[in-house]
């Protein structure tokens, strides 16, 4: 009796398997016209990765932004960003360093590839020069979580441009955290309305001790330390400007 029992059992065991197999076998085999099992919904986040008070050692102290937000589904989206500071006493408006429309894409794991337009300039007033540019970007996190960003630049004139930024969070406890971030910029034309000149433009580096009472709110403390190299220094020299400085932040990261 065991025996058939045990046999038995085996054969109902083999019958569920294969039956298993023809349906696992067959839903590869759904319909192109069937829906996803899963709904893709759109959704919205906005970002002030910094929203700062700088004092620098040399110059004036300058209220700094540099906001992100976008709208959309997993794959794609469309960005609105934007970079920029308003110095105080200088008797002048916020100037844009760069304010994008982008659409973006998902081309891999954490990275999309994003393009649009651009704008750099005074969009308020005409204190500062401006001009209108294409951009190309590739926005994601590196091995170890570095987040990067990384662009290039052609302008309305046909002047080229490139930039990179990245930053890293190291966590010290499960609230308070420290935060190296880099900016490194370029140019394959001289423009010195802008106070850009060829090759290497400049390189900040920066580190914050931030808080996070929630995930959406966290003040932070820093301190950076900058500085322009070749044509632009040069340019910088004989406005009388400097072309290296440090200073201290204080500021708060803000999600919507």
């Amino acid at each position: 009796m065991n025996i058939r029992h045990y046999l038995s059992c085996a054969s109902t065991v083999l019958a569920m398997a294969a039956a298993t197999s023809v349906h696992a076998e067959d839903s590869y085999d759904a319909p192109a016209d069937w829906p996803s099992p899963m709904m893709e919904h759109n959704m919205g986040m906005a970002l002030f990765d910094r929203l700062e008070y700088a004092v620098p050692d040399k110059g004036l102290d300058a209220v700094v932004w540099d906001f992100q937000g976008w709208y959309g589904g997993d794959i794609n989206r469309v960005y609105l960003k934007s970079e920029g500071e308003n110095v105080q006493g200088d008797g002048e408006d916020a100037e844009f360093e760069s304010l994008e429309l982008l659409y973006s894409r998902l081309v891999a794991d954490f990275w999309e590839l994003q393009g649009g337009i651009g704008y750099q300039g005074g969009v308020f007033s005409n204190d500062h020069a401006e001009r209108t540019y294409g951009v190309v970007g590739l926005q994601g996190v590196m091995p170890y979580g570095i987040e990067a960003d990384v662009a290039l630049q052609v302008s309305d004139e046909g002047n080229v441009a490139a930039s990179f930024e990245g930053e890293y969070d190291v966590r010290l406890t499960q609230r308070l955290y420290l935060q190296p971030r880099t900016e490194i910029a370029l140019a394959a034309n001289e423009v010195e309305e802008f106070g850009v000149g060829k090759g290497l433009n400049s390189v900040r580096a920066g580190l914050r001790l931030g808080y996070e009472v929630t995930r959406r709110f966290a003040p932070y403390v820093g301190a950076y330390w900058e500085k322009q190299y070749g044509d632009t220094a040069d340019l910088s020299r004989a406005s009388g400007d400097n072309t290296e400085n440090t200073g201290v932040v204080a500021g708060v990261k803000l999600m919507f």
